[in-house]
């Protein structure tokens, strides 16, 4: 169904944790279509267990789940790599 996005979405996450742009790894679980250019991803994290994500046409889908990723996190608060206290 959304094997496509799901990829990519991994791949967008692996890519900001080697970049060092997110504190601890995250696994896409699943991605959601819930409407015309709107998606979840959901993640296997209980810090941050899903972000929605706005896909404009003409917008790479990777693009566009890296900008709500990095802004999901820099929302959060409280420790966030793993082993911090």
């Amino acid at each position: 169904m959304l094997e496509k996005e799901q990829a990519e979405a991994q791949q967008a996450l692996d890519e900001l944790f080697s970049e060092r742009l997110l504190p601890f790894e995250l696994s896409a679980s699943a991605v959601e279509s819930i409407g015309s250019e709107e998606y979840i991803v959901r993640f296997y994290d209980s810090r941050l267990r899903s972000v929605d994500v706005s896909c404009p046409q003409g917008q790479s889908f990777k693009d566009a789940l890296r900008a709500a990723v990095l802004e999901r996190v820099k929302r959060l608060s409280g420790p966030l790599g793993a082993g911090e206290d």
